[in-house]
């Protein structure tokens, strides 16, 4: 079940947009959200970043970020 505009019809733009949107509001919901809001807000965040990865499925994935990459530190 698609909240608001399917992934798929949104813009590269909008895309990023909502995205970060989502991730600036996840702790209020989080902390302060009903459980209703936070399941939606779960279910949305997923659905957003399941669009951007099957777009970007070569991503540019920084080497500090893998666990062997923290390792070297």
């Amino acid at each position: 079940m698609t909240m608001g505009i399917d992934p798929k019809d949104l813009s590269e733009e909008d895309l990023l947009r909502e995205l970060r949107h989502m991730h600036e509001t996840r702790t209020e919901t989080l902390m302060h959200g009903s459980d209703d809001a936070l399941a939606n807000h779960t279910v949305r965040t997923g659905e957003l970043e399941q669009e951007y990865l099957r777009r970007h499925p070569e991503r540019d994935v920084d080497p500090e970020r893998l666990r062997e990459g923290a390792r070297q530190r």
